[in-house]
């Protein structure tokens, strides 16, 4: 949108799924469909295997050739964002036109301060303890799950092969698209990052009428909800949770998210939600309960609601541990809570000094970061 208010023509690719289409049908940007849809991959009964990443990898860097190739014709920057979005460089490069890679977090890219996260391939060694050497690793498990469909699609451009995925894909001066407050980026890096503040898109929809109705009743409630991350989240997820609020004397605004959260019982004190606006409905409950996605808590922070973040994969031990640091809510620890452990964490989150220190944080975090972004992309 802030692209758009400036005057640019915008095109979006993304997987095809409802959800994303319903997105960027709040913006009016259409839809051109990458590769294919995300929630069967990760709503199944268990997680993705390696052998699944490995296939995945190569089908998306298929994929972005193939519809990149097409739909930045005519563009005068391609924009890319995600794990590991190869082939989008590339076919700036064909093209001739200037790209930018954007992350959501610090998790991934290389630094000596901290070790990578865990990628499909073969492990470090147990007793490896450098981190220069643990990074170069992780360059060869990417160029492992990457690089053969990569130069075997840029050979076919006539273009040279890619040593480095990692890197290349990456750059040495990506964009962070993260709020300086939540994620301090000075130094914790090898690269030339260039942090904006997070990406928020103005969301004005009211909130649905149950809903709106079940808020004024009582008590601010606690919101519960975990996302996309369906294959990950234990199945009792949605019998603790509720317990353990209701233990702490609160109800409950359950979001259903794609691993279908539901409720136990029948009782007036537990509302479900689908997708909603968190912006609307944050700034109405006394916590929020998530799994530590980027957004979830980044929209928490600025309404200046308390978290409690029980991380479950790649980013998400991040920014439990930056809420926490912050004095803004708890970090649970382990992704499987018991209604003992969550309740003393909701506890925790419900005194009156976090969710104070909670709103003192709200007024710090950025609003500007999509303008500053748009100002750069244009620049």
């Amino acid at each position: 949108m802030a692209l758009r208010e400036l005057g640019a023509e915008v095109r979006v690719c993304a997987p095809p799924d409802a959800d994303f289409g319903a997105l960027l049908d709040r913006t009016g940007v259409p839809l051109v469909p990458l590769g294919p849809e995300v929630r069967p991959v990760v709503s199944g009964d268990r997680p993705p295997t390696a052998a699944d990443a490995f296939r995945f990898a190569a089908e998306l860097v298929d994929a972005r050739f193939d519809t990149l190739s097409t739909a930045a014709q005519g563009c005068d920057v391609l924009l890319a964002s995600g794990l590991m979005p190869a082939g989008a460089r590339d076919v700036a490069e064909q093209l001739g036109i200037r790209y930018v890679f954007a992350c959501f977090q610090l998790y991934g890219l290389p630094s000596r301060h901290f070790r990578p996260g865990v990628r499909p391939g073969t492990p470090s060694p147990a007793a490896e303890t450098d981190n220069r050497v643990l990074w170069q690793q992780d360059a060869q498990r990417v160029n492992d799950l990457y690089g053969p469909a990569l130069n075997r699609r840029r050979a076919a451009l006539g273009l040279p092969p890619v040593d480095n995925v990692r890197d290349h894909v990456f750059t040495d001066r990506p964009v962070l698209a993260a709020d300086p407050t939540l994620c301090p980026s000075a130094g914790l890096t090898d690269l030339d990052l260039v942090q904006t503040g997070a990406w928020l898109l103005p969301d004005d929809r009211p909130l649905p009428a149950g809903l709106a109705e079940f808020l004024d009743a009582g008590e601010p409630p606690v919101y519960v909800g975990f996302g996309s991350i369906a294959a990950y989240v234990p199945k009792d997820m949605a019998q603790v949770t509720i317990a353990a609020v209701r233990a702490q004397g609160r109800r409950v605004v359950l979001a259903r998210g794609w691993a279908g959260l539901a409720p136990v019982d029948d009782a007036a004190d537990c509302f479900v939600v689908g997708e909603v606006n968190q912006q609307a409905l944050f700034g109405r409950v006394a916590a929020v309960v998530h799994h530590g996605g980027a957004g979830t808590t980044t929209t928490a922070a600025r309404a200046g609601a308390a978290q409690v973040v029980v991380p479950q994969i790649a980013d998400q031990p991040y920014w439990a541990s930056r809420v926490a640091d912050l004095g803004i809510g708890v970090a649970h620890q382990g992704p499987a809570p018991t209604v003992d452990s969550l309740s003393a964490a909701l506890h925790t989150a419900l005194t009156a000094g976090t969710r104070e220190r909670a709103r003192a944080v709200a007024a710090e975090i950025r609003t500007d970061g999509a303008l500053v972004a748009a100002k750069l992309l244009l620049g």
